[in-house]
């Protein structure tokens, strides 16, 4: 649980400002929350292709939804990679500060790309079986 206050604190400090640097709002960002869909595979197609400025609208400027957006990313991620994020305060000040770098210097790249480049260099490699 460290972790995930590390990476909230962190990641939100950094996209806080990222969309402020924004020239124009996008009227059209998708909606990635469950209580807009009943599909839960609708709303991660959705999340799966936003950017991170549209899911920091999609989440209504909210930090609280903006993170359980990045951690839902984090989750996916390190399940198709089948790695286990570490919990600890070190891990997670570590992916908060790529997550929030990568956003900054790119605020119209996929929030998933983000997250998961971030899970990459976090997470352990996973333990192959030996033959």
């Amino acid at each position: 649980m460290k972790m995930q206050g590390v990476v909230r604190a962190v990641v939100m400090a950094g996209l806080l400002v990222a969309p402020m640097a924004m020239q124009a709002q996008r009227p059209n960002a998708p909606s990635v929350t469950a209580a807009n869909s009943a599909d839960a595979g609708r709303v991660n197609r959705e999340l799966l292709t936003s950017t991170v400025h549209e899911a920091w609208l999609a989440s209504d400027r909210n930090e609280d939804k903006f993170f359980d957006m990045v951690k839902r990313c984090a989750e996916m991620s390190a399940q198709k990679r089948g790695v286990t994020l570490p919990d600890t305060e070190a891990a997670g000040r570590k992916m908060g500060t790529l997550i929030k770098t990568m956003a900054r210097r790119d605020p119209d790249q996929l929030l998933y790309a983000v997250v998961d480049a971030a899970v990459k260099q976090t997470a352990p490699p996973p333990v192959r079986a030996s033959k």
